[in-house]
C-alpha cells in the first residue's frame, strides 16, 4: 500500500518551486476555513487534490515543496504486475505448458502507460511546467501579499498590528464547483463537521483517485453526479439533512438553465453581476456567494461576513452594520484586495491560532484601566507602579479631607 510521503525520506521524491514562506504559510493559508480537503499527514506536511490529482506539500524557508501520487488504477496495475511476477516464479517450477499459459495471459492483460512517477514517461520539463503552473494558480503566486501587507497596514493600524505575525496567508483559486457546493454545506455549521460531510459526499460520489496508508482520496463529484434524481435520498443518509436537497436542486439548476461551463465564465463578470447569479441558486445566501467569489471566481473584493467578521467590525472598527454596509466598509478602506485582507483578520481570531495570538499579545505592551482623580486612563504595563503611588495617594488625600 502507497504510502504519505514526507520529505525527510528523500527529496528525490519532491519536486521544488522557490517561494518564500513569508509570502505563503500553508500551515495558515490551507487551515484557515478557504477549503476543507486539505490535511496536516505529517508535521508540516499538508495532503489534499489539486486538479484531480493528490499532493502533498511542504515548505521550507524559501521554498515550496511538492509531491504527486499516481492514481488508484495505476496502483492496482503496479500491483497486479507484481503479483504476476510473483505467481511466474511459482510456475516455473511447473510444466512447460501452464507456465507458458501463464505467460501468454500475462501479455494479454493491459500495461500501464505511467510509472510511479510520471516525471520518468513525460519529459520532466513539459511535467514539471504544467504542474508548476497548476500550483502558482491554485495559490495565486502572481499576488504579492507583502506589497498589499504594507498599502493595507498604512491605511489600518489594526491591520498592521495584526499582520505583523499572520504573514503569508494567500487566498486561493479553487475549482468553482467544489467551492460553491463546498460552502453550501458550511451554512450554520462548523469547520470539523464540514470537512467530515465533504469527505462523505467525495467518497460517495466522486471518483476515486488513489489510497496512502489507510485514507482513501476521491475527486470532487461533478455537476452531473450532484444533480441526479437520487442524490437528495443519498446525501440525507448521509446527515447532510436540508442541506441534500439544496446542493442536488443547485447542481441540476445550473445544468437545465445555465449549462456545466457556467460557473467557470463567471469569473470573467463583474461582482456584484457574478454574486446575484449565485444567489439564485437554491440554498446560496449572500456569505456562501461572497464566499464563491472571493475564492474560486477571481473577486478580490469580495468580503463574506460571517459571524466572526461581523464582530472583528464591531469591536476593532466600530462598524455594526448589515453584511453590505460592512463589505463597503472594507472595500473603501482596504481597496481593490479587500478579500484577502479580510482574510488575515478573519484566520486571527479563530481559535485554532491562539498560539499565534499568544505572541501578538506578548508584543503589544498591555494596558489596563484604572481610575484616577474620578477619570478612567489606559496606561501601559510598565508605568501600573507609578500610577498605584498616584491612586493610593488619592485616596489617602480623600481620607484626611473626611477626617477633618
Amino acid at each position: 500500500m502507497a504510502k504519505h510521503t514526507v520529505l525527510s525520506s528523500g527529496a528525490k521524491l519532491w519536486r521544488s518551486l522557490a517561494f518564500a514562506k513569508s509570502e505563503l504559510r500553508l500551515d495558515l493559508t490551507l487551515a484557515c476555513g478557504q477549503s476543507f480537503r486539505w490535511r496536516e499527514t505529517a508535521e508540516g506536511h499538508w495532503t489534499g487534490v489539486i486538479g484531480g490529482r493528490v499532493w502533498t506539500l511542504t515548505q521550507t524557508d524559501d521554498t515550496l515543496w511538492y509531491h504527486i501520487y499516481q492514481s488508484l488504477d495505476r496502483q492496482e496495475e503496479t500491483s497486479g504486475r507484481k503479483k504476476g511476477a510473483g505467481v511466474s516464479l511459482q510456475l516455473e517450477n511447473k510444466s512447460d505448458n501452464r507456465f507458458k499459459e501463464a505467460v501468454k495471459k500475462e501479455e494479454e492483460e493491459p500495461v500501464a502507460v505511467t510509472p510511479v512517477h510520471p516525471v520518468v514517461v513525460i519529459p520532466v520539463h513539459q511535467d514539471t511546467k504544467e504542474d508548476e503552473e497548476m500550483l502558482r494558480d491554485y495559490f495565486q503566486l502572481n499576488v504579492k501579499p507583502g506589497d498589499l501587507y504594507k498599502e493595507w497596514g498604512a491605511a489600518d493600524h489594526h491591520f498592521k498590528h495584526i499582520a505583523g505575525i499572520f504573514t503569508g496567508i494567500r487566498m486561493l483559486r479553487q475549482d468553482p464547483t467544489e467551492c460553491l457546493f463546498s460552502f453550501m454545506c458550511s451554512s450554520i455549521n462548523h469547520t470539523s463537521r464540514i470537512q467530515g460531510m465533504e469527505e462523505r459526499l467525495c467518497q460517495s460520489l466522486g471518483a476515486p483517485l488513489c489510497q496512502l496508508d489507510q485514507t482513501s482520496y476521491h475527486n470532487f463529484p461533478s455537476l452531473s453526479a450532484l444533480a441526479d434524481t437520487c442524490v437528495e435520498a443519498r446525501l440525507r443518509d448521509l446527515g447532510f439533512g436540508y442541506r441534500a436537497r439544496f446542493l442536488q436542486q443547485s447542481a441540476k439548476q445550473i445544468l437545465d438553465t445555465h449549462g456545466i461551463q457556467w460557473l467557470e465564465g463567471l469569473r470573467s463578470a463583474p461582482y456584484l453581476q457574478a454574486r446575484d447569479a449565485l444567489c439564485t441558486l437554491p440554498g446560496v445566501c449572500t456569505k456562501v456567494a461572497d464566499c464563491v467569489c472571493l475564492m474560486s471566481l477571481d473577486k478580490a473584493e469580495a468580503v463574506p461576513i460571517d459571524t466572526h467578521v461581523w464582530q472583528i467590525a464591531k469591536r476593532d472598527y466600530n462598524n455594526g452594520s448589515g453584511n453590505g454596509q460592512t463589505g463597503d466598509f472594507f472595500r473603501k478602506l482596504w481597496g481593490p484586495y479587500a478579500g484577502w485582507a479580510h482574510s488575515v483578520l478573519f484566520c486571527g481570531d479563530l481559535k485554532k491560532f491562539r498560539n499565534l495570538k499568544e505572541m501578538l499579545h506578548m508584543k503589544r505592551p498591555k494596558k489596563e484601566k484604572l481610575t484616577v482623580a474620578g477619570k478612567k486612563i489606559k496606561i501601559k504595563k510598565e508605568k501600573i507602579d507609578t500610577v498605584k503611588y498616584i491612586k493610593a495617594k488619592a485616596g489617602h488625600h480623600k481620607k484626611a479631607k473626611k477626617s477633618a
